[in-house]
């Protein structure tokens, strides 16, 4: 038992130091007030690399805004038997972005950093948008035919594959590859403990349901779709519009009952954006920081995961897929996430004091709506949620695949390991798993970041041959 206890400990320790090492302070900048910036190793890497990408595709988010919303409109054509469409992949990965950290995670940054974080989590956004479509159409130009599920597969570890390993060689794996398709295999099976948790805390909350009969339901009607074959793209067809829509114009409803103070929340977000209250009190960093890594974490930009689902698209041409993988964070971001921030800053500061999380957003809604607003929280979660662990096991079907080679076999077995941990996360809240999603998701931004950016000249000269296309057409 003493050994176990100290290999388990050990294991803890373990994930704490790796824990920091990624997301903690690597960097600290001195700021006028007494104030100071961390910086971490992944917003060290991410933010830089956002501008790059943003200035090689001459401002690509601004640019080509008009030329996203047209490709979302298009009509879709599909060639492959059971592919999906290029708005299929983007509700796929919406789906997996639009998570628990667009209310809770938004909550967080701004009770940590003040309504100025919700401004750098706009700009991250931004930036992001251009590393998505780098990304995607990187996804798109070495994705390959699927056959186990039809349709096409792909994602960082297949362009890390051809990166690293030249035509004509042997070798079957490149390291760099298997590290990312592993990193994010351990990663999703983290969040899928935080998952099972947040939905079962939050029904009994809401409702007073014991966390078990909410944990068994949510594992069985998930065992239900993501042990089918091709079910998953079907349900979030159907999920994902509809809690995005419902959020927003609950949204749009809190702002119209509370339009005139909408000025006065737009003002305040802007003066402790630049630490014009900040710098007084030496939080000026906090703003910064606490905005820059909820929006690098929940736009996902960068880490890898979108590719997998951008891979699958049966579409005209790499780079409108790339176009439609940027618009995913203008919603994950500039749209959801503010909304949750509108939400909360609308509300009365006495009433959130000392609040944090669910308990925080749940007062807010109830506050603006009455007692409804407890229940549709609950279910919102419940519906990001869930969404995101659908979304997050259509990603790993080509990470398994490249670990393990196409067997049903296998595919199956993680699948399962996935339910696994949902229901372990539904009965107990282990904090460590947090921190396993975190740093599952710092690595595979790592190994993504490797092959991305020397590969980045080839995903503009698609975005330069599409646009010469449309020119000529």
């Amino acid at each position: 038992m003493i050994i176990l206890e100290a290999i388990g400990q050990f294991i803890i320790n373990t994930i704490n130091a790796v824990y920091q090492l990624l997301w903690g302070d690597l960097i600290t900048i001195p700021l006028p007030g007494g104030s100071s910036l961390g910086l971490s190793l992944l917003v060290l890497i991410l933010i830089p690399s956002g501008i790059y990408f943003t200035i090689r595709t001459r401002f690509l988010p601004f640019r080509l805004f008009p030329e996203m919303l047209r490709v979302v409109v298009e009509k879709r054509n599909v060639s492959q038997k059971d592919a999906i469409s290029g708005v299929q992949a983007l509700i796929v990965s919406t789906a997996t972005r639009v998570g628990m950290g667009n209310l809770v995670g938004v909550v967080a940054a701004i009770s940590a950093g003040g309504a100025g974080a919700v401004f750098w989590m706009w700009i991250i956004a931004l930036l992001g948008a251009s590393t998505a479509f780098i990304e995607a159409t990187l996804a798109q130009l070495y994705k390959e035919k699927d056959p186990l599920y039809g349709g096409y597969r792909g994602g960082p570890a297949y362009y890390i594959h051809h990166f690293f390993i030249k035509k004509g060689s042997t070798r079957k794996r490149s390291v760099i590859a298997v590290l990312f398709a592993l990193s994010g295999l351990i990663c999703w099976c983290g969040i899928s403990q935080v998952i099972g948790n947040s939905v079962s805390s939050a029904f009994e909350n809401a409702f007073h349901i014991p966390p078990l009969y909410t944990t068994i339901t949510l594992v069985v009607v998930a065992a239900v779709i993501v042990l089918r074959k091709n079910a998953t793209v079907k349900v979030l067809d159907i999920i994902v519009p509809v809690m995005a829509v419902c959020y927003f114009l609950i949204t749009l409803f809190i702002i119209g009952k509370n339009i005139g103070q909408l000025p006065a929340v737009f003002l305040r977000i802007f003066e402790e954006a630049f630490g014009l209250r900040q710098a007084v009190a030496g939080g000026f960093g906090a703003v910064i920081m606490n905005g820059a890594k909820r929006g690098l974490f929940s736009n996902e930009a960068g880490s890898g995961s979108a590719p997998c689902a951008a891979a699958a698209a049966d579409i005209s041409h790499p780079a409108k897929e790339g176009l439609l993988q940027a618009f995913g964070v203008f919603i994950d971001t500039i749209i959801i996430c503010s909304c949750s921030a509108m939400i909360m800053l609308l509300t009365p500061i006495e009433l959130t004091d000392g609040l944090a999380g669910m308990d925080l957003l749940q007062t807010a809604m109830q506050y603006h709506i009455g007692d409804f607003g407890v229940i549709f929280i609950a279910v919102i979660l419940w519906l990001f949620s869930f969404s995101t662990f659908i979304g997050i096991l259509f990603y790993a079907r080509s990470n398994v695949a490249y670990l393990f080679g196409d067997h049903w076999t296998s595919q199956t077995l993680y699948k399962v390991l996935a339910l696994v941990m949902l229901f372990v996360g539904g009965l107990a809240a282990y904090t460590f798993v947090w921190d396993l999603g975190d740093i599952g998701v710092g690595l595979m931004t790592i190994f993504n970041m490797i092959a991305l950016i020397p590969l980045a000249p080839k995903a503009i000269a698609s975005l330069k041959e599409y646009e010469k296309t449309k020119t000529e057409n």
